[in-house]
């Protein structure tokens, strides 16, 4: 994905828009951490990918979609940019997993048991499946993000795929894209930057008192946070202790 986020931002200097498919992939973190080195450029983007079949199709109970993540960023004045950032699961597949290792409940909604039922036991939630956001729409944008995503390429769709929390070993070949477009070639980086921010302002001011969020605002406010600390679970830290006992090395208390 680095090398993929290079080459489309040199290709869409030179060409105005541009799209790189990647194959072979595993799962690539925060689609945002893409998506912002385009916007860092100056750039538009789209960044989408699939995972391991973790979803139901609205109406189905066999896992066919991933959590196939989409992301869509904009620059804005200063550092200020939008940033939509999302699983098109109702719920990110990693919260069903830290729920699990720290033995508490998922919300209503975001599961279905081996049996097709609604669960908000993570355990049962992995050995079911997790259901697509917004029903009927969701499940179609789920589908679309999974086409855009490795048809493109050799990469597998999500119910192809043997997931690394199932097989720490798979290799995965999962399929992503990244498009990046630059505005110098159609209204110009500055009238996007100042659209861009007039857009998020609207969105801040659109409730008494302006204090509504905008797509981005609250990962920037967690950065900002966690700039000097990182909560982490006690599933967390007793596996860092685990292992720094393995490599010899003494964590310092509290960590």
């Amino acid at each position: 994905m680095q090398q993929a986020t290079e080459r489309v931002i040199d290709l869409a200097a030179a060409h105005g828009v541009a799209a790189v498919a990647v194959q072979g992939g595993s799962h690539y973190g925060a689609g945002s951490f893409w998506a912002d080195q385009v916007v860092d450029a100056g750039m538009l983007a789209i960044v989408t990918s699939t995972t391991g079949p973790v979803v139901a199709p609205f109406g189905g109970g066999d896992k066919v979609f991933g959590t196939n993540p989409i992301t869509l960023a904009a620059p804005g004045e200063a550092e200020d940019r939008l940033v939509a950032d999302l699983a098109t699961s109702t719920g990110a597949y990693g919260k069903v997993i830290a729920a699990r290792n720290a033995g508490e409940s998922i919300p209503a909604g975001w599961a279905v048991d081996p049996n097709g039922s609604p669960t908000t036991d993570p355990v049962a939630a992995m050995a079911g499946a997790l259901t697509p956001f917004g029903g009927h729409k969701g499940s179609a944008i789920s589908a679309a993000v999974e086409a855009f995503s490795a048809i493109l390429g050799a990469g597998t769709f999500a119910f192809e795929t043997e997931d690394i929390w199932s097989n720490p070993a798979s290799r995965m070949n999962i399929g992503q894209l990244i498009l990046a477009i630059d505005p110098s070639f159609f209204s110009g980086r500055e009238h996007a930057r100042n659209r861009t921010s007039e857009l998020l302002g609207a969105i801040r001011r659109s409730a008494p008192g302006g204090d509504v969020l905008a797509p981005g605002d609250p990962e920037r406010e967690r950065a900002r946070e966690n700039g000097m600390t990182v909560p982490l679970s006690e599933s967390v830290v007793d596996d860092l202790r685990e292992l720094g006992k393995r490599l010899d090395i003494e964590l310092p208390n509290p960590l």
